[in-house]
């Protein structure tokens, strides 16, 4: 008998059963209105058809989908152990919880990661620590060509607009910021009201769809971009050129999220999905990167410009160097995202499988600048999973000058890892729009919480460059960090990434062997690459055919 004939005929012979003794028994009829929606559910999944499983196991096939319901969280909370959840394991956001909120954030008993897997790494110590007296390590942006250079903390907040976040987690975050005195990303959702309240130090990100500096067209305004970057909040400006969570591609902000406020700051409908253009409109090739990069510099009057990616095609970076190369302009700052990013709406393909990890770009980045002999002018930010000290120093060592933490700072204000920042149900109020949950999300204790993350996590910072005998961060190197790479195997990362020669891609003859194809097919003048011409097959010798035939 099948799951539907059982379920006709059980619910067939309770409903007759109950009305049999309701003649006898006045409660029955209790019974029968309890009974009664079930089965009305019942037969309403019998006569559907858009779902198979509800036809087969009708009422029945309802608890699989409440079970299904909670499952992330039984998993969180009940099956997954300190080590192994993604993408920040729980023993990484209980640390986060812990410094937030000024905790003990020691550990007993040993480490629970296991020093000799494949992939393990850690940090070289020094015989010779040595104490530090700066415990607050500062690095100067814009020193060679800004009228206001900007000296940056080594952890900042990473790009997050409002509008992904509510106007609480915004402005929590800047409360952060300017307590303990570090910049925070405005994300490229523009300059809101929330960012500027507290007053903390703001790094006004510009995307493609360039709000707060928005023509009526939807192309660039200069006069909307002096009048927002002439904020004394702004210190410093970046170009979103892509991002790790979806490059390639421009942002999304679902259309629930778009509130009236949101999109008046935007200049977008509201209720409607916001789609950033996938590209810019206000330049078209390096050369023309460069010189926007200029004109915004000028137009801010001195604050450090720079640009945001993802590494994709090599080429098309080694083009912008090319551009820098050939006109002699250069941005301040270059910020760096990986593909294991971010925080906020992507599709699946993008988020897993498009775009060049963290570290990889980072490494990639850092001696393309070296090759072509400008990173001295250049401060490279590395945006990614950095949850940690060690984090920042395995990232110093390959080359980044700072470090910019989204998943970090929403930790710190609270966030569970529910994963529904894309939804509009947010169970901490953070990443939603609906004012029953953002209100719940107190401003004030929650900025205290920020700033206590940022302060402790310079403090281990600062104790991570002492116990390794350095006393800045620029003096991290590749060889102080180790990984196993087998079983029986140890390397540096100064083997695993190794280090070009400054100026070695100035001229062709000195570009090392991996680099020439890339190195080749670049041009400054266009994100297009040269492809190599293909060699025209030798003509047919004829003679030697009229010869033969004479012969016979």
């Amino acid at each position: 008998m099948t799951a539907r004939i059982n379920f006709v005929v059980i619910s067939i012979a309770v409903t007759i059963l109950i009305l049999i003794l309701s003649v006898f028994w006045r409660s029955a009829l209790l019974a029968f209105i309890v009974v009664l929606p079930l089965i009305a559910v019942g037969i309403r999944d019998m006569t559907q058809k858009t779902k198979t499983l509800r036809r087969l196991y009708p009422l029945v096939c309802h608890f699989r989908y409440f079970l299904e319901s909670f499952r992330p969280e039984i998993q969180q909370y009940f099956i997954e152990s300190d080590t192994d959840g993604m993408p920040i394991s729980r023993e990484y956001r209980t640390l986060v919880y812990q410094r937030s909120k000024g905790a003990r954030d020691t550990r007993a008993f040993g480490s629970v990661f296991d020093a000799n897997r494949v992939g393990a790494e850690w940090l070289n110590h020094s015989l010779k620590p040595e104490p530090i007296h700066d415990k607050d390590p500062r690095v100067i942006f814009g020193a060679k060509n800004c009228k206001q250079p900007y000296a940056a903390s080594p952890l900042n907040i990473s790009a997050m607009s409002y509008g992904a976040l509510s106007k609480n987690a915004i402005e929590a975050l800047n409360m952060g910021a300017k307590g303990d005195n570090f910049a925070h990303n405005t994300g490229e959702g523009g300059v809101s009201p929330y960012h500027l309240k507290p007053g903390g130090d703001l790094i006004w990100q510009v995307g493609t769809g360039y709000f707060g500096c928005r023509a009526e067209d939807g192309g660039f305004s200069e006069e909307k971009f002096k009048v927002t970057a002439a904020q004394k909040s702004i210190k410093m400006i970046e170009i979103k050129l892509s991002q790790g969570a979806k490059p390639g591609h421009g942002g999304i902000l679902p259309g629930p999220k778009v509130t009236e406020e949101i999109a008046e700051i935007r200049g977008v409908p509201v209720g409607k999905a916001v789609i950033s253009p996938p590209a810019h409109t206000a330049f078209s090739s390096p050369q023309g990167l460069l010189e926007f990069v200029t004109k915004l510099r000028e137009l801010s009057g001195g604050k450090p410009i720079g640009f945001k990616l993802c590494i994709g095609h090599k080429t098309e970076f080694l083009a912008i160097c090319k551009a820098m190369q050939k006109t002699g302009m250069t941005p301040d700052f270059i910020t760096v995202d990986g593909s294991e990013g971010g925080t906020g709406a992507a599709p699946i393909e993008l988020m897993n499988s498009v775009g060049t990890p963290m570290r990889d770009g980072l490494n990639f980045v850092h001696n393309a600048l070296i090759g072509f002999g400008v990173r001295d002018d250049i401060r490279i930010i590395v945006a990614g999973k950095v949850i940690s000290a060690f984090h920042m120093m395995r990232v110093l060592a390959l080359g980044a000058d700072t470090i910019n933490s989204a998943r970090g700072m929403m930790l710190s204000l609270g966030c569970i890892q529910s994963r529904h920042c894309n939804t509009d149900k947010c169970p901490t109020g953070i990443a939603t729009q609906d004012p029953a949950r953002y209100e719940n999300l107190d401003i004030d204790i929650k900025g205290e919480r920020v700033a206590t993350y940022h302060s402790r996590m310079i403090h281990y910072l600062v104790d991570l460059l002492a116990v390794s005998g350095l006393s800045h961060t620029d003096q991290v190197l590749p060889r102080h960090i180790n990984r196993r790479v087998s079983e029986n195997e140890i390397a540096t990362y100064a083997e695993i990434y190794p280090t070009l020669d400054e100026g070695c891609l100035l001229k062709k003859s000195t570009v090392p062997e991996k680099w020439q194809m890339d190195w080749t097919m670049s041009d400054g003048t266009s994100w297009n690459p040269i492809l190599p011409t293909k060699k025209k097959a030798p003509a047919k010798r004829k003679t030697a055919v009229k010869k033969k035939a004479i012969a016979s």
